[in-house]
């Protein structure tokens, strides 16, 4: 730990402290993006699994869901325990799950091993999403006691899907023109989740760890009572809004490639990389600007998009396919930074890891049941009847679900 005596001329120590926490929010968002990519990674692999296995489609929506029970699980075990453990301890340690669930991703490829693989790496971000929204809020706190809070909040939203919408691209561009597309973007991520992991060393902790370690408890959900109905109601518009990724990952490839005919990674990865790239925009873009401007603006983003997903699946357009996807997902993005700008500001500050955890268990909730139920309905029906009916649901959800928190939210 650095001194007094150790600082340059002139810098105090609240100076230095204030550095380093500038310094280590950055880190912190390096890191996080790293570990958010990694989890979309596969998405333009999943025909070349089914061709290796030669599995149903149905199978890769049950690849995917078992990534979202692994976020669920671990949002229900750790997702909360950087309270009082510490911020960067459990980066540290779901980072390393992350680079044992690549390890496996590189050694085996057979459907069991991939679900193992998956469930992992859902495990392990499951810790990491609230725990490192909690801990950007606190750097910036820290590092910059006189600025907006709200900044840390859109900063973590942007990274949150911006990572994820980097995976698909960056996958797709190394296995198209690369060989061994099943293990060359697994050990391209070992070695970043390795510089991550090393960089997260250097960040500052922001929780005290206690004299006395308290018990133990799955995850809780910690909100205020006079505030729960606002938590309530950002919960289930995360949910719905969350679907909509959650259907765009999973079946964007079957859709391209079974329904469409075009055999193009590059291709799948960069229409995922626009709806979930979108969202991270829009935020950035938007995110600054009051609650109710960024709800119905986003409302009518994702209910344009939807309706524009209907159509593309319907007459097979890969254009409008494309547009919905980004109109939808710009819309999430806004919905999604609204969610989360309400939990941090309903919890209290030695709740806020629970709290924090409990909005992304919503979201993860709304973005594994709709990928199962689609990919029942695919064994019966074909891909762009399914997008239709999904699309039309998804819109009555959200419709009901973001008019509910503009409500709340002008209380």
């Amino acid at each position: 730990m650095t001194t007094t005596s150790q600082l340059p001329t002139g810098v105090s120590p609240d100076t230095a402290s204030r550095a380093r926490h500038r310094r280590g929010f950055w880190i912190v968002v390096g890191a996080f993006t790293v570990l958010m990519a990694f989890t979309t990674l596969p998405t333009p692999l999943y025909p070349l699994y089914q061709q290796h296995d030669g599995f149903p489609t149905f199978v890769i929506t049950l690849i995917f869901a078992a990534y979202g029970l692994g976020v669920m699980s671990g949002l229900y075990l750790a997702g909360h325990v950087s309270d009082y453990l510490g911020r960067r301890r459990v980066l540290l340690a779901a980072t390393a799950v992350e680079l044992v669930s690549a390890v496996l991703f590189v050694l085996l490829q057979d459907t069991g091993s991939l679900l193992t693989a998956r469930f992992l790496c859902g495990l392990g971000i499951g810790a990491v999403t609230a725990t490192a929204t909690a801990h950007l809020a606190e750097l910036h706190a820290v590092g910059r006691p006189d600025a907006d809070g709200r900044f840390a909040s859109v900063v973590a939203g942007a990274v949150n899907t911006g990572g994820l919408a980097l995976g698909p691209l960056v996958s797709g561009l190394l296995t198209q023109f690369l060989p061994h597309p099943l293990t060359v973007p697994y050990a391209v991520w070992i070695a970043l989740l390795a510089l991550a992991f090393s960089a997260l060393l250097l960040a500052p902790e922001t929780v005290e760890r206690p004299a006395v370690r308290p018990p133990y408890h799955p995850q809780r959900v910690s909100v205020e009572p006079d505030a729960r109905p606002h938590f309530s109601a950002a919960a289930v518009a995360a949910a719905a809004a969350f679907s909509v990724l959650g259907v765009f990952t999973s079946l964007t490839a079957s859709f391209v490639g079974g329904t469409l005919g075009l055999h193009s990674r590059l291709l799948t990865g960069s229409i995922v990389f626009g709806v979930i790239g979108a969202s991270a925009v829009s935020q950035i873009a938007l995110g600054s600007r009051d609650v109710s401007d960024r709800l119905r603006t986003g409302m009518a983003a994702m209910s344009v998009g939807l309706l524009l997903v209907a159509i593309g699946a319907w007459t097979t357009s890969l254009p409008v396919f494309t547009v919905a996807g980004a109109l939808a997902g710009a819309g999430v993005g806004l919905v999604f930074n609204v969610a989360i700008t309400t939990a941090a500001t309903v919890s209290s500050p030695e709740n806020r890891g629970e709290t924090l955890a409990g909005m992304f268990l919503a979201a993860y909730a709304g973005i594994t049941v709709p990928v199962v139920a689609a990919g029942v309905a695919l064994t019966f029906f074909s891909a762009p009847a399914v997008l239709v009916v999904f699309a039309a649901i998804v819109l009555v959800a959200v419709m009901v679900s973001t008019t509910r928190l503009l409500a709340r939210s002008a209380t």
